[in-house]
């Protein structure tokens, strides 16, 4: 990647409803080029996706609960991230190091659905021996943006 590559990556994750032809004007490529580039950036698998953020709330989603989840052994370990990533209220799952095995952020309409997918989905999963629960209460930062290092965004 060089820096016009940066620059690509860094406008469309500040705005990815940016057209081509604002991001050529913006770096001072052709629109062709830069349609090229972002292409090439998706075969890599540099940008995996685009997406619209959206207040969850809105959408009847007022619980955001981090889950830490305990597995007995790491046999365990594909069996359970084959079932994670089938529910809908997980928003993300992570492998980790510490106390849990796993961190899940999920979203959900209630309490009551909350404890559902505690009671009758997680803890059911074979392997699962503990989970805690930490539920948010406000939100001061949620961001996707991954800081592209200034260094990258200059030209050669």
């Amino acid at each position: 990647m060089d820096s016009l590559d940066y620059r690509i990556v860094d406008m469309l994750q500040r705005d990815g409803r940016a057209t081509q032809l604002e991001i050529s004007r913006e770096i001072g490529l052709s629109q062709p080029a830069v349609a090229e580039r972002i292409r090439k950036l998706e075969e890599r698998g540099v940008i995996t996706g685009y997406t619209a953020r959206v207040d969850a709330g809105k959408l009847g989603k007022d619980i955001t609960a981090f889950i830490g989840v305990n597995i007995e052994h790491p046999k365990y370990f594909e069996g359970f991230a084959k079932k994670v990533m089938a529910m809908p209220e997980v928003l993300e799952a992570h492998r980790v190091a510490g106390q849990d095995s796993y961190i899940l952020k999920v979203r959900t309409a209630n309490t009551k659905s909350l404890d559902q997918l505690l009671v009758e989905t997680l803890r059911t999963i074979s392997g699962v021996t503990r989970t805690h629960t930490t539920i948010v209460l406000t939100s001061i930062k949620e961001e996707t943006h991954v800081q592209v290092s200034p260094e990258l965004l200059k030209g050669d």
